[in-house]
């Protein structure tokens, strides 16, 4: 590593966001304290409640998590947050009076990442939280530009789907989205605003579960301008037309709702020429998996590969159901 990379990766951590959890009110404000001297942007909850009702406001870099609290308890909390993919790949410290083994095993259990008994040294509590960081960072499981989960977290759910398919029987959908002519728009509205297009559309898929989708399901970034999403076959369509009406929001916030409305844009094709391009739109390849027909995950994406460039055919925005 160089002095250079080793300063960016220490600026990054030194600008965390963290939320700290604890429902004693002394202890969360020198917690607080302590990784506000730290460089951290901290924020505080005091109790599991508001803790979740934080993070569905805003994703902390990592939760500082008491064990034990009135009303619902830290092992709760932790449980919540791991068994959903938007919030899974936090990283979670808990704190606890309790050193005994069975508590720790019961918080590892729960999703924990790390655990540090009361009380503790201050500089053993802010060596932990680095660590824990510097971890999240190294494995870069979460897009930076997109903030969606991706690599082996997006293998791991649609993993995770297959087991539960075998168990219960229910079909589930895998989506992948891909972003019309992104090209000749980036090289038509600038870098920045291509930029600011590709980060948007993290939220944009968020909010297009959340009003039409399963509590469980999964969105995620493969890189570039692919995105994927996980949901229940039967509502596949509805959550694809949801995506595409969320990320048309996103463009207009981009270039204008006036620019939106004219449909297209006047841009170069990969051969040089000026022509006319629907404005950027979100095509939608909508895979029915079924456990009995599940080969690989190459196979996945080489039939989701096939069936893109039959989408691409039916017209930018097009949405395709097929099966696996």
């Amino acid at each position: 590593m160089t002095p250079e990379s080793a300063c960016e990766i220490g600026a990054m951590l030194a600008m965390s966001y963290l939320l700290v959890v604890d429902d004693h009110d002394d202890l969360r404000a020198a917690v607080c304290l302590l990784l506000r001297m730290a460089g951290h942007e901290v924020a505080m909850a005091a109790d599991g409640r508001q803790a979740l009702a934080s993070v569905s406001e805003r994703e902390p870099d990592l939760i500082v998590l008491d064990l034990w609290m009135p009303g619902m308890s830290g092992f709760a909390v932790c449980r919540v947050l791991k068994q959903n993919p938007f919030t899974a790949r936090i990283p979670v410290l808990m704190l606890t009076a309790q050193s005994d083994v069975e508590h720790k095993v019961e918080g590892f259990e729960a999703g924990a990442d790390d655990y540090l008994a009361k009380p503790f040294e201050p500089r053993e509590l802010q060596a932990r939280v680095t660590s824990l960081l510097r971890l999240v960072q190294r494995e870069g499981e979460r897009n930076p530009s997109s903030g969606l989960p991706g690599g082996l977290a997006i293998e791991a759910e649609i993993a995770r789907r297959l087991a539960l398919q075998r168990e219960n029987g229910a079909a589930f959908c895998v989506g992948y989205l891909d972003l019309d002519h992104f090209k000749s728009f980036a090289d038509t509205f600038g870098f920045a605003v291509a930029d600011q297009v590709i980060r948007a559309t993290g939220p944009a898929l968020r909010r297009a579960l959340k009003s039409c989708g399963a509590p469980d399901d999964f969105a995620g970034h493969i890189g570039g301008d692919d995105f994927i999403i996980v949901t229940s076959a039967e509502i596949a369509e509805s959550v694809a037309h949801a995506t595409a009406l969320e990320f048309r929001r996103a463009v207009a916030e981009a270039i204008g709702i006036e620019a939106v409305q004219c449909n297209t844009f006047r841009g170069r094709d990969r051969q040089g020429q000026e022509r006319d391009f629907p404005v950027a739109c979100l095509a939608s390849i909508m895979l029915i998996v079924e456990a009995g027909r599940w080969v690989s995950f190459p196979a996945l994406g080489e039939r989701a590969a096939d069936l893109k460039r039959d989408a691409k055919a039916n017209g930018a925005g097009a949405i395709l159901m097929a099966n696996l």
